[in-house]
């Protein structure tokens, strides 16, 4: 795969809560600017002779797994003019054949193993580097140190054979096709390039490249690439998982200090400034948004200092702010933008982009773009208010706390990339700890002042570029890039000459709910000793499933169901059936309005979401141990006094528009719609809503399709996973779940569903400028609804996947990819279906939607092979020993359960002995 953008800065997770005083962590000993960040000491790190340097952690989330980089600092930018899509080329080939693994045999071994071909096992290139992702399980000292094998052949044994070079051609102009032939890629190429990259070298390297020469390159001028940027100087190596540490430490030496190489020097690519600003307004006929842009770029350094710890913190603060206030403009009634935000990011090595930019309606990019030049302004001559300021650094060290809450519970792939980045451009990788201390440190000190002052770099004239993408309808002039420019300089000229009002940061201290509702009675309570789960049952009927977990240090995980849903309304009715739950989850609640209740949770860690589907509706959502109670009182006052505000129904309806505008443009709306009629014909749960409908929407009328799914609570089944106690979850539900209204009215799900048809349908669409073809095939049918059947099921789907794999894409070069995927349920009726996906040549369309119709063919003829049907075993145990150490697995086997008590959940903890009872006959 390709990355053709590379994001700034250290990620930080946002959930959970802040540890009591006495357990948060100390200032850093020293928080001078000048003074060095400090690599985490958990990390150990080295440089071989030879120049290779590894970074290795211990680290047990996943357990019995650990994450293998191999990290080139060398991308497409150090490509010849000759080599121009090669550097991606030979991260395809490295797949391919190695000194060790010949042919396909690296994919087989890895599947062999238990781990997936683009899951587990994956790679990218990007203008300045290429990286290789390897998953391996631990608890076989076999395959860890295998895995070096695999490693060490990447880095230096490459085949490299003239036969599988050919074989691949196809398979790389298949992902050019698939990614970049498409309205997005034509933009990206005529608007995004010469905007962000204007005078760089990296303008004419794109990762894909050029096609030509990936078609025609002789095979001695990848080898080249490979000889001369593959080699010691240039290689990181990091392990990070359940690791024995000296263990692993004495096989990097063994695999990698004997790796010899030498070549160019690696030197850095200049990004020149430009005095000037680049404008570009560009069209496709296939592109179903407008939307303008305001980048300005600087060169960036590498985090590495206090004093750029500090600035970023600055930063974010400005980027909260700003991205709040624009939020706020975008739910008013005749918002200027569907969407807007500013941000900064990483584009390519030693240069940062600050962009601004607002998704508009057709006609609205002046109205857009001079809401965003106003923003800005403003913050210009007013600054932010001392309120926005303590409420984002309340946002912001709460996420820190969050982190380092979890710290022990950190998946080893984050710490993985962070090592990475920090081989690759030098970002410190101080540890969690550290910046949470750091942070606790710098946030008290940092100003007003010192956060409004990043306005200016968003206001700096040179480096910048000013961009709009639109639709190029026919009866539509086109805005060309002098008038583009005449608007810009005309709007900020205006704007800056003008005195602005200032900001009035409107806040209330109300409490969400002013009376706590006396608990109600629990009626009956059920052990669910299998799982380690207790049931309760309250007396308005209402239960509640909770499941205790140490998984997240600080993570309750819960859904809500109650059967139903959009099928005891009208047909006629259907679409704002389906879009009730978003228009209130988006509407505040009680009296507070969605910007009232934003600024509210600001520093708390509580999500809460309602939803109507076609059968039923309920809930998802997740909160911190600390926030848990604001969890369970949102969930109250969304039974109990939902709203419809009328500026988030207004901006669902702009942005729903805006989506239908342009739809019919794109080719991926025709397929749809085809398919969408070859399954369901013209029933009216089943179109793609009009213009017309989204008009007739109201708030009472949709108001009362909510009160009607959510005004009896009896028959609903609340599911809570995480790091609670019982008695605590239990007194919690029977103050606010028990006494929500019930009616105990008979509320269960209608049979209103479309029958599939029978036989074959086969339809074409013709629609689009590209050479691309989709493809997708369909097979349905009734099945016996059981947990072997579904079993079963999953496991044919993936022995498919496989054998497509192999033949469309290792055999033929047809097709980049192949998903291949199963579904089932027992709604109305039990049934299966089985999609097969791929993009292709439209050239090439028959030959390989025979070749799919062969190999389904086969497998019902033959069955799977023994090793094929291993493979596939192997991962379904290894995907399910990760997943039952999470909160939303479990969350969804509760909850799955606690609505079939027929089926029987002891048979969630004989997985592993049911998939290897599977056999071929079977699948």
């Amino acid at each position: 795969m390709t990355r053709l953008f590379r994001l700034f800065g250290l990620a930080l997770a946002l959930f959970a809560l802040p540890l009591p005083a006495a357990h948060a962590q100390d200032a850093p000993p020293s928080i001078a600017p000048e003074a060095a960040l400090p690599l985490d000491p958990a990390v150990r790190t080295g440089t071989l002779p030879n120049g290779v340097t590894y970074f290795l952690r211990h680290n047990t989330e996943p357990a019995n797994r650990a994450e293998f980089r191999l990290a080139i600092d060398a991308g497409a930018v150090q490509e010849a003019d000759d080599q121009r899509g090669l550097a991606h080329f030979l991260e395809h080939m490295l797949f391919n054949g190695t000194r060790r693994f010949e042919k396909q045999e690296l994919v087989n071994f890895l599947e062999r193993s238990g781990m997936r071909f683009g899951g587990d096992l994956n790679a990218y290139t990007s203008f300045d580097e290429t990286v290789y992702m390897l998953t391996i399980p631990t608890d076989s000292t076999a395959l860890f140190e295998k895995a070096f094998d695999v490693l060490e052949d990447w880095a230096g044994y490459a085949t490299l054979s003239d036969e599988e070079i050919e074989k691949e051609r196809g398979v790389v102009i298949e992902e050019w096709r698939a990614r970049l032939q498409n309205a997005q890629g034509r933009l990206l190429e005529r608007g995004l390039v010469p905007v962000y990259l204007h005078g760089t070298r990296y303008a004419s390297r794109l990762p894909i490249g050029d096609t030509s020469i990936v078609r025609h390159a002789p095979a001695e001028t990848i080898r080249r690439f490979y000889k001369d940027w593959y080699r010691p100087d240039l290689t990181g190596v990091v392990v990070v998982g359940d690791i024995d540490l000296d263990r692993t430490e004495a096989l990097v030496r063994e695999h990698f200090g004997q790796l010899k190489g030498s070549g160019p020097a690696r030197t850095a690519i200049p990004t020149p400034a430009h005095a000037e600003t680049v404008y570009r307004a560009v069209a496709d006929p296939e592109y179903p948004i407008t939307s303008v842009e305001v980048v300005v770029k600087k060169a960036s350094e590498p985090l590495t200092t206090v004093g750029a710890y500090r600035e970023k913190l600055a930063l974010d603060l400005f980027m909260r702010m700003l991205n709040a206030r624009l939020e706020e403009l975008q739910r008013q009634e005749n918002a200027p933008f569907l969407r807007a935000g500013v941000s900064r990011g990483g584009l390519v090595r030693g240069l940062d982009v600050y962009s601004m930019n607002a998704t508009v309606q057709d006609g609205g990019v002046e109205r857009g773009l001079e809401s965003l030049l106003t923003e800005v302004e403003r913050v210009r001559q007013h600054g932010f208010t001392a309120t926005e300021l303590e409420r984002a650094k309340t946002a912001l060290l709460r996420g820190y706390a969050d982190a380092f809450a979890e710290r022990e519970n950190t998946r080893s792939a984050a710490l993985a990339q962070e090592y990475v980045d920090l081989f690759l451009t030098d970002n410190a990788a101080p540890g969690i700890s550290y910046e949470y201390g750091l942070a606790q440190a710098l946030l008290p000190q940092i100003t007003a002042s010192e956060v409004n002052g990043h306005v200016q770099e968003l206001l700096a004239p040179g480096n910048r570029g000013v961009l709009v993408m639109t639709t190029d309808k026919p009866d539509a002039e086109e805005m060309t890039d002098a008038q583009l420019e005449a608007l810009y300089t005309g709007l900020a000229g205006r704007i800056g000459a003008r005195t602005l009002d200032a900001y009035v940061d409107a806040t209330t201290s109300d409490a969400l709910l002013s009376t706590i509702p006396a608990p109600a009675d629990v009626v009956a309570t059920r052990e669910w000793t299998d799982v380690g789960a207790t049931e309760i049952t309250l007396a308005n009927g209402v239960r509640v499933v909770m499941k205790p977990t140490n998984f997240k240090s600080d993570e309750i995980v819960f859904t809500a169901t109650s059967p139903g849903g959009a099928s005891r309304i009208a047909e006629t009715l259907a679409y704002p059936s389906s879009v009730a739950g978003y228009v209130v989850a988006s509407s505040g609640v009680a009296n507070f309005s969605p910007t009232d209740l934003e600024k509210m949770m600001a520093g708390k860690t509580v999500e809460v979401a309602p939803y109507i589907g076609e059968t039923d509706e309920g809930f998802n959502g997740k909160a911190s141990v600390q926030d848990v109670e604001t969890l369970f009182q949102l969930i109250h006052l969304y039974f109990t006094a939902p709203r419809v505000d009328a500026g988030a129904l207004a901006a669902f309806q702009n942005q729903a528009r805006a989506q239908l505008a342009n739809r019919s443009a794109t080719p991926i709306a025709a397929f749809q719609d085809t398919l969408q009629h070859a399954l369901y014909g013209n029933h009216p749960r089943r179109q793609t809503p009009t213009v017309a409908q989204v008009d007739a929407l109201t708030g009472d009328e949709i108001m009362q399709i909510y009160r009607d799914r959510f005004e009896d609570a009896s028959d609903f089944v609340f599911t809570f996973v995480g790091a609670f106690d019982v008695p605590t979850m239990t007194a919690l539900a029977q103050t606010y779940l028990g006494t929500l209204p019930a009616e105990n009215r008979d509320d269960a799900w209608m049979d209103v569903f479309p029958d599939l048809p029978d036989g074959v349908v086969t339809k074409a669409v013709y629609k689009g400028a590209a050479p691309q073809s989709q493809v997708l095939m369909l097979f349905h049918g009734p099945m016996d609804y059981t947990p072997d059947a579904r079993l079963e099921l999953r496991a044919m789907t993936d022995v498919l996947g496989i054998k497509l794999r192999e033949d469309l894409r290792e055999n033929r070069g047809g097709v980049y990819g192949v998903q291949v995927q199963s579904t089932t349920d027992d709604v109305p009726d039990s049934l299966y279906q089985v999609i097969v996906f791929f993009v292709c040549d439209p050239q090439r369309v028959d030959e390989l939607t025979e070749a799919v119709r062969e190999q389904v063919v086969a497998l019902q003829q033959n069955g799977p092979t023994e090793e094929d049907l291993d493979k596939v075993q192997e991962q379904l145990r290894r995907e399910r020993q990760t997943q039952t150490e999470t909160n939303p697995f479990w969350v969804q086997v509760l909850d799955f359960h606690a609505l079939r008590p027929a089926e029987d959940i002891a048979l969630v903890g004989t997985y592993s002995e049911r998939v290897e009872a599977v056999t071929p006959q079977e699948v």
